[in-house]
């Protein structure tokens, strides 16, 4: 991907400006429940509210009381772990980027515990863009390829499709981006 300022800015206005549509059927939410269509755009950082804690290969790769959640419309909320709270002994880093037109640049991280490797396990913001610096020196995980991701004592759920990594929890209703057909939600 290119990095070069004017390649990022063109992409960046040309996802901004990409139209969106509803699907025609949003799940009502219940008490304690979040519908994601009631999430902005651009994405809203907070602090998580529970614990969260990644499980991979027989090691707890994180634990932390002060993750971040990314909120966007249409997805489920992805989590970012401080560094401090990561065993980055197991993180290596990947090869490749990804842009994200409100963040910026990803970069990739694979886990390797003993033998055991998951490539493009995790990712993080190294430079984000304004409004996000409260995520650099965060990593973000996939649960489809972890061996488990907790929000508090609830073991989540992967967000289906293998671009996002969005936490799927009974605090949150869709439908959810990630399916085929999803594309232009």
């Amino acid at each position: 991907m290119s990095r070069n300022p004017e390649d990022l800015e063109r992409k960046r206005q040309k996802w901004r400006s990409f139209p969106r549509r509803r699907p025609d059927r949003i799940e009502t939410p219940g008490p304690g429940q979040e519908s994601v269509w009631d999430y902005p755009r651009p994405p809203r950082v907070e602090r998580a509210s529970r614990p969260v804690r990644v499980e991979c290969g027989g090691v707890v790769l994180a634990n932390s009381e002060r993750a971040f959640r990314v909120l966007e419309t249409s997805s489920p909320p992805v989590y970012y772990i401080p560094q401090a709270d990561v065993r980055m002994e197991f993180l290596v880093p990947d090869a490749g980027t990804t842009f994200c037109e409100w963040k910026g640049l990803a970069h990739y991280w694979s886990v390797r515990v003993g033998d055991h490797c998951v490539e493009r396990a995790a990712w993080s913001y190294p430079h984000p863009d304004p409004g996000y610096e409260c995520i650099r020196d965060c990593v973000a995980f996939y649960p489809g390829r972890m061996d488990a991701c907790y929000l508090g004592d609830e073991r989540v759920r992967a967000q289906l499709g293998d671009y996002y990594g969005g936490w799927v929890t009974s605090g949150v209703v869709g439908p959810f981006k990630g399916e085929p057909g999803t594309e232009d939600w």
